[in-house]
């Protein structure tokens, strides 16, 4: 059986997997989701026989059935290679109680590897299934990690372009150095003096503009996106959930059937959702714990039920979680108003007029499976102090923000057994200073790249490959606008102006 993919904000309009994952976004500026959630048809004790490539496969291929086998292994096989820094993939630590998932050992360091490592062979793949002719345009906005992972996993592919937005003052040292260094012919980097929503917005109003969709046409392109909000990006999520139950399955951690909670550092949703994903696939989690930096406008929601992004926006030093609007929420709101693209079409537009929206009643029981909370600035450096004194293992502070929301739920629901997987979602070479001060003041004064070597030293790590080539990397991409310029930039680079 074919499953289709309908828009958030409108039920009639109806697409396959792979032309979801071309389109990125949906006609009316919904977002595409599954019209069911498919179950996983492989046992745990199978599941942990499996190799990360073999568990991808399992999960992705219920929910992109117009994909042959041999397309959808072939995709695989070309993602999960050598360019991860382990056989493993996404190898767990067990450190001071909890299970953490490296998720970074990509090319990039980040998360965002998992996915976007996997999306340049599903689109190339889609475009060929639905006879594209045009040339593919990657436009995404970023809060750090995705644009490198996206710039990284579609530089010099044939037939694409890819333009990545980022707030000027809003990433951290490495994270721009990364970004701006990229090589390849076809990629283009644009700080934008605003913030990472502005960047959001930009990028869907240009998504959702039909006159500009048809000069790209005239001129031999069509969009797409490489965001979270791309369903080719969440499926690929969905996997390392699974694979990480497997593992401690496997390893006799816990037993069949025996479920564990999930903690996960979040801004725009994704991979939370792709965990809850997990769940409804008939992962055994219990509670899935949204772990929010000072911009808590998540955990607000969770302890309220009304959404609302009219609040100051802080620059933290978890800048990947710097959001206000977090665009894969709507996917969730969607389904707990019962899948009801009316519904969420009313909320989404008064997000979009008055900045937020509040759920009914009925909807809020539907969040049970849920738990939020957030973490300060000084919690997040003492999480990570904490941590590295107590057992030498280092985290970033994505990572932090989730290990310290941990503690608190552990305090607030006195739920201290059952197993936890904490998504550690970025290499602490990454965020490199922050880390370091938050371990001894001290290194305020050293230098970015003695500050990466003393790391290196002091957790017993090498220094990622990622951070060793851009010490002397040339700067390739100089390009600033102001957010009123993001149409004209995205014109200029494709050569229509």
């Amino acid at each position: 059986m074919e499953l289709m993919y309908s828009s958030t904000r409108n039920k009639n309009e109806k697409v396959t997997a792979s032309q979801a994952i071309l389109k990125g976004l949906a006609t009316d500026g919904g977002l595409f989701v599954p019209d069911s959630i498919p179950a996983l048809d492989v046992t745990v004790e199978e599941l942990a026989q499996m190799s990360y490539q073999e568990t991808a496969y399992a999960v992705m291929k219920q929910f992109l059935t117009d994909f042959t086998e041999e397309e959808l292994k072939n995709c695989i096989d070309k993602a999960y290679d050598a360019k991860f820094d382990t056989e493993e993939i996404a190898p767990l630590v067990d450190a001071k109680g909890a299970y953490y998932l490296e998720l970074f050992h990509g090319s990039t360091i980040a998360f965002k590897d998992m996915a976007l490592s996997i999306l340049p062979h599903l689109l190339i793949t889609s475009a060929r299934k639905n006879n594209v002719k045009n040339d593919i345009v990657i436009l995404t906005a970023t809060s750090g990690d995705t644009g490198k992972a996206a710039l990284a996993g579609f530089a010099d592919v044939e037939g694409t372009k890819i333009v990545v937005f980022y707030p000027k003052n809003g990433v951290s040292p490495i994270q721009e150095k990364q970004m701006v260094t990229q090589k390849g012919a076809n990629t283009h980097v644009v700080g934008i003096h605003g913030n990472f929503d502005q960047a959001q917005t930009g990028v869907k109003e240009m998504f959702s503009n039909t006159a500009l969709k048809d000069e790209l046409a005239a001129s031999g392109y069509q969009f797409s996106s490489a965001n979270s909000i791309n369903i080719g990006r969440l499926v690929p999520q969905i996997v390392y959930y699974v694979y990480a139950y497997a593992k401690l399955y496997a390893e006799g951690v816990i037993a069949k059937d025996e479920k564990v909670n999930v903690v996960v550092p979040t801004g725009n949703f994704g991979n939370i959702l792709a965990a809850y994903y997990a769940k409804n696939m008939g992962l055994p989690i219990g509670k899935l714990i949204c772990a929010s930096n000072e911009n808590k406008v998540l955990f607000d929601f969770f302890a309220t039920g009304e959404y609302d992004k009219n609040r100051e926006f802080i620059l933290t030093n978890s800048p990947s979680m710097d959001i206000l609007i977090s665009s894969n929420l709507e996917r969730l709101i969607y389904r707990i108003a019962g899948n009801d693209a009316e519904k969420n079409a009313e909320l989404m537009k008064s997000l979009s007029s008055n900045g937020k929206y509040e759920i009914t009643e009925q909807m809020k029981k539907e969040l049970n499976d849920f738990y939020g909370n957030y973490t300060s600035e000084e919690e997040t450096a003492a999480a990570i102090k904490a941590l590295y004194e107590d057992t030498g293992y280092i985290i970033d502070t994505h990572t932090a923000v989730a290990s310290g929301v941990y503690d608190k739920y552990k305090v607030a629901t006195g739920d201290t057994e059952t197993k936890t997987i904490i998504a550690s979602t970025a290499s602490p070479f990454k965020f490199t200073r922050s880390v370091m001060n938050a371990i001894d003041v001290k290194y305020d004064a050293w230098e970015d790249f003695e500050l990466v070597d003393e790391l290196s030293k002091i957790g017993n790590v090498a220094v990622p490959n990622a951070i060793e080539e851009i010490r002397s990397a040339e700067v390739l991409h100089n390009t600033v606008c102001e957010v009123a310029e993001m149409e004209a930039t995205v014109k200029a680079f494709l050569g229509m102006q």
